[in-house]
């Protein structure tokens, strides 16, 4: 018999992490996530404490966030929960809604620079046509990087999550790394 062993998005045991200069780009295997929607007519929920953001903004609580990702939608987000059940606690605190697990479907890279938010935004400059400037923190947004589409979630100043199909994990990582090492040499 062989025994199953979990691995992340990249293929690995542990999470992938590699620094860049200010930049240091970590694999978030422990994230759950799942979506929410609301049925018609229901009236919107506030699941786990969290009030759900607006359009273009993310929402952090107490061990969860949320971000909008289209009217009447949001994908809740929830640290070191990606091995339970996620989906089914949320769930429970989202009557009238309609939740599905997302975990397994997407892939968590976390941007944190040791610099504040310049090498941030000089990252964000080279990878997505966004204003950067204007992505500040609590801002949250889905865009093309590359060949892929991609949610963008400003966390703070210092602080920038992309999350992208886990299918394509190994091109993310790829783009995001070349792009970092790429941005070392210059002054952020």
């Amino acid at each position: 018999m062989t025994d199953l062993t979990p691995i992340t998005a990249l293929g690995a045991r542990a999470p992938a992490r590699h620094a860049f200069g200010a930049l240091t780009i970590t694999e978030n295997a422990g994230l759950a996530l799942a979506s929410l929607a609301l049925r018609r007519d229901a009236a919107q929920p506030a699941p786990l404490g969290l009030a759900l953001p607006g359009p273009g903004a993310w929402q952090a609580g107490q061990g969860v966030a949320a971000f909008w990702t289209g009217p009447g939608q949001w994908m809740i987000e929830a640290e070191e929960r990606a091995a339970e059940d996620f989906a089914a606690v949320l769930a429970g605190e989202a009557s009238g809604c309609s939740v599905t697990e997302q975990t397994d479907g997407w892939t968590a890279f976390e941007i944190v620079s040791d610099r504040g938010g310049a090498p941030i935004r000089a990252l964000m400059e080279k990878l997505v046509n966004i204003d950067a400037a204007a992505f500040g923190p609590g801002s949250a947004t889905r865009t093309g990087l590359h060949h892929m589409s991609v949610f963008l979630i400003r966390r703070a100043e210092d602080r920038l999550a992309v999350i992208g199909m886990r299918s394509l994990a190994g091109a993310l990582w790829h783009a995001l790394g070349e792009t970092a090492g790429r941005l070392k040499g210059e002054r952020t």
